[in-house]
């Protein structure tokens, strides 16, 4: 952890000015487990949060609500990653005077004044400065004479990273985004059932508009929540619990399943939902394992692993990790475990690996403890709960040119597979 400070605002001075050096040795004093979000220091409190890489902290000598106090910090999180464009070091060096202008909107003299992305847009005149270099891929969607390609009808990755306040001149669009993202926390035992499995998913809407009355989202006819509401004949899209966000109205959503609301400029969650213990398919992958121990006395690993995605399927990044007592191989040292990684792998096919360690003194005993494996990947264009985006319609139509994207993508947040 190397201590260098971005930006510092002390609005009533009652910090001190060895408050960062303080903060600082409280981190580095833990090892292993992150550090607590609220530590103490005499009468000084100090309530973080770890967004971007970054240490988001605030500081107080009263008695405040240590919720109020990190919902505020995600929320300023959020603001300088819709005015800046992303959130990193880089972009938080490049843009501080924003940062700084945005603190004195937002604060005053430690009262929190508003988080509001439309509010604030009157006040703010600091341009962002863009922290992502020029790249010829940039060039790739321009067919011959300026013509549409088919890739043209894709968003890249990085399009929604840009800030909220971006001109035309500059590139800006009319633009609005709509990610579907879900995270998996799976746990399959050694004979390949599955012990646990959970999808915690949410609708993220990001809009370059500048003004929009009226977004109509609309979701699967057959979205039910709860067992106790299934909808439609043919295969439901289920989910144990849902939650939305405040500006959102739900009166064609019992009916219809649509849901309405007045997208504000920058990043908003527009809902969340969660799904437990009974996934709709089976999940995507699976490992089969062979441990054992050669004549010569190393452990030999055999891994087969299998994507059982359609075969239309990919995966983008696979890491596979196999914690053990000592290993060569791609060896980490601080985790004492081998990582595969996999740039890409199909549905529907298997790949496999053998590897061969040196293990000083090798028992019976010794083999029981390799395990589990964990893996980590992302799946583009693909919800394990089956949601769907209907339709994305905006009311009153946009004048001039205006795009409108719907993207899908699902992570492992805990996917563990015990051999």
């Amino acid at each position: 952890l190397i201590q260098q400070v971005l930006t510092l605002s002390s609005v009533r001075g009652e910090a001190g000015s060895d408050a960062v050096n303080i903060f600082y040795e409280k981190v580095t004093a833990l090892t292993g487990d992150q550090p607590p979000v609220v530590m103490n220091h005499k009468d000084l409190h100090f309530i973080h949060v770890r967004q971007g890489g970054l240490y988001w902290v605030a500081t107080t000598t009263a008695d405040s609500s240590p919720f109020t106090v990190i919902e505020f910090l995600n929320r300023l999180t959020a603001l300088v990653k819709d005015y800046c464009g992303s959130l990193s070091e880089k972009s938080v060096q490049m843009n501080f005077a924003l940062i700084y202008e945005l603190l004195d909107e937002v604060v005053d003299f430690g009262y929190i004044q508003t988080t509001s992305s439309d509010v604030l847009k009157n006040f703010i005149q600091t341009e962002a400065v863009s922290s992502r270099p020029f790249s010829l891929f940039d060039l790739s969607n321009v067919g011959l004479f300026g013509a549409e390609t088919q890739q043209s009808k894709v968003a890249p990755s990085s399009a929604a990273t840009r800030p909220i306040q971006t001109s035309r001149e500059q590139g800006g669009k009319s633009e609005i985004f709509v990610d579907v993202i879900e995270r998996m926390s799976v746990v399959i035992g050694s004979n390949g059932v599955v012990m646990k499995a959970d999808i915690e998913g949410e609708i993220k809407v990001k809009c370059y508009m500048p003004s929009c009355s009226e977004m109509r989202i609309g979701l699967n006819e057959e979205f039910s929540i709860g067992k106790s509401q299934l909808r439609g004949y043919g295969s439901s899209v289920r989910v144990d619990e849902c939650s939305f966000h405040q500006a959102v109205r739900l009166d064609e959503f019992d009916s219809n399943r649509i849901l309405r609301l007045c997208p504000s400029q920058g990043e908003q969650t527009v809902m969340q939902y969660q799904l437990s213990d009974n996934l709709p398919s089976a999940p995507p992958f699976r490992l089969f394992p062979t441990i054992e121990r050669d004549s010569g006395g190393r452990l030999l690993m055999y891994l087969k692993v299998r994507c059982d995605l359609p075969p239309k399927r990919s995966v983008c990044i696979l890491s596979q990790e196999l914690s053990s007592p000592d290993q060569s191989a791609e060896l980490k040292q601080q985790s004492r475990a081998v990582e595969w990684k996999i740039p890409r792998f199909t549905g529907g096919t298997q790949l496999s690996a053998l590897f061969k360690l040196e293990v000083p003194g090798l028992s019976s005993a010794s083999m029981l403890e390799v395990g589990p494996v964990g893996l980590s990947f992302e799946l583009p264009q693909l919800t394990v709960t089956g949601l769907q985006i209907r339709f994305l319609r905006l009311s009153p139509v946009q004048p001039g040119p205006s795009q409108r994207w719907v993207r899908y993508v699902t992570h492992s947040d805990s996917y563990i597979i015990r051999v």
